[in-house]
């Protein structure tokens, strides 16, 4: 048995590790790496392995920087299963289509000028139509049921507490009466957070592949989190502004949602419009409502009550571009979430570029924004930005909320570790994170008691 990181790295994205069992090929996740453009489109078009090789595919979660690339995988020869939870299934149907839309267009804008200048036409990576191709392959799995993914390995998915569907993975291989088992964290979530349940312990494991998203930071606790919100969006209503989130929009634009819907229950909010403005998050919407299997107690108690956590009064769809552009238009307080998260493409650009010079405003962080990225340079407080091109001063207020981060913090993580028997679980290998932050987290692992703990680069290979 031996295993290679090729994706989340010494990174945050474009989440892929390769496991080689008794000659047969697992691919843990298949995400789409996001960077610089023409790094980008190097690593995700050409995979570092032969796409026909691969046996089967386990899938963490729905986010594309973990399923993104599987219907180019599926379009260069990939053939075998790919195994995932119903509510990822779901999500990935969307998600996945929408992405391949987004590659259409970016392929059309980008050949407009190629002609110009008579250079060569581009093929976008992956088209709707591929990404639909890919779905055929998919096997949709309940949590806590072993299932069997190839020859003598068998798998299953716990709660991973991260997004809906999200899980951990626990593989088990089994020759000539001995047993090795490894164990894939995805990305953990956290304790207490709305609508998703906890993250629930896969059981013990002798390898543990680990994400290290914020090794060394803390998140500020759950319980401040509506509180924060309410202050944040109250000050803002007192200068006549508006509130800008920048949100993914799978997750956290449900989390906001059903937040703002437990305030204005409670009084604790004037109400004033509440607008998500991005479609993929309408269509995610509308999955989360048909997964209450993933739900915790409080938001099961919410919808027992009668009560649509994502369709309160407050809150409007906005579907198409042109009611998005007339959201400009808008002179009175209100609040605007819209995708992406990290502020690098959708409807939120065109809103920022309409309001972030105006010093009414706020603009609410709520997720992790990697390196180079727009959202970044919004959370460090960036005097002026470029946005399409065009120099913006950021005279709106920048607000950082990361108690709606979907990712374990420094302490939840070693939470997380916490659970399994240290006799039992030889090393760790540290991936999805910057690399000072997987080094903070190494430190405070090596305190607890887990002595052999690696952070891989990218392509290395680890026999066990």
């Amino acid at each position: 048995m031996n295993f290679q990181f090729l994706g989340a790295a010494r990174s945050v994205t474009g989440s892929m590790h390769l496991l080689h069992i008794n000659d047969q090929r697992i691919l843990l996740d298949c995400g789409l790496f996001q960077g610089k453009r023409f790094e980008s489109n190097e690593r995700n078009k050409n995979f570092p392995f032969d796409p026909k090789s691969i046996n089967a595919v386990i899938l963490s979660h729905a986010h594309i920087d973990h399923s993104g690339n599987l219907p180019n995988l599926v379009k260069q020869g990939f053939t075998g299963s790919i195994f995932s939870t119903s509510a990822t299934k779901d999500l990935c149907e969307i998600m996945l289509a929408d992405y391949g839309y987004l590659h259409e267009r970016d392929a059309e804008f980008l050949n407009k000028k190629h002609r110009k200048n008579h250079e060569p036409l581009i093929e976008p990576l992956y088209t709707s139509e591929d990404a639909a191709k890919a779905m055929k392959y998919f096997k949709d799995i309940p949590y806590e049921e072993e299932f069997c993914v190839l020859k003598n390995i068998a798998a299953k998915f716990s709660d991973a507490g991260h997004i809906l569907g999200s899980a951990s993975i626990k593989i088990t291989c089994r020759e000539n009466g001995t047993k090795k088992t490894l164990g894939f964290s995805g990305d953990i979530g956290r304790w207490n957070m709305p609508i998703i349940r906890d993250p629930l312990f896969m059981g013990n494991v002798e390898t543990l592949i680990m994400e290290s998203t914020y090794g060394g930071k803390l998140h500020d606790p759950p319980e401040d989190m509506e509180t924060n919100l309410a202050n944040d969006i109250e000050r803002t209503i007192s200068h006549g502004g508006k509130v800008l989130v920048p949100a993914f929009s799978v997750g956290r634009t449900q989390d906001l949602a059903y937040s703002l819907h437990k305030l204005f229950d409670k009084g604790k909010l004037p109400r004033i419009p509440i607008y998500i403005d991005s479609p993929l998050a309408i269509n995610a919407t509308e999955i989360f409502k048909k997964h209450p299997e993933c739900f915790d107690d409080e938001a099961y108690q919410h919808i027992a009550q009668h009560h649509d956590p994502f369709g309160f009064n407050q809150l409007y769809y906005v579907r198409t571009s042109e009611e998005s552009k007339k959201l400009n238009d808008k002179k009175e307080p209100c609040v605007i979430i819209a995708a992406s998260g990290m502020c690098e493409a959708g409807r939120i650009l065109h809103h920022l570029a309409n309001n972030i010079e105006d010093n009414r405003n706020t603009i609410l962080i709520v997720g992790y924004c990697a390196e180079h990225t727009l959202g970044r340079r919004l959370a460090e407080q960036a005097e002026e930005v470029k946005i399409y091109g065009n120099i913006y001063k950021r005279n709106a207020e920048v607000i950082v909320h990361n108690s709606f981060s979907a990712h374990a913090d420094n302490n939840e993580l070693l939470k997380y570790v916490d659970q399994f028997d240290k006799k039992q679980l030889k090393r760790i290998f540290l991936v999805h994170g910057e690399l000072d932050q997987s080094i903070a987290l190494k430190k405070e692992l090596e305190n607890i008691g887990v002595y052999d703990v690696q952070i891989p680069s990218r392509s290395e290979k680890v026999i066990l």
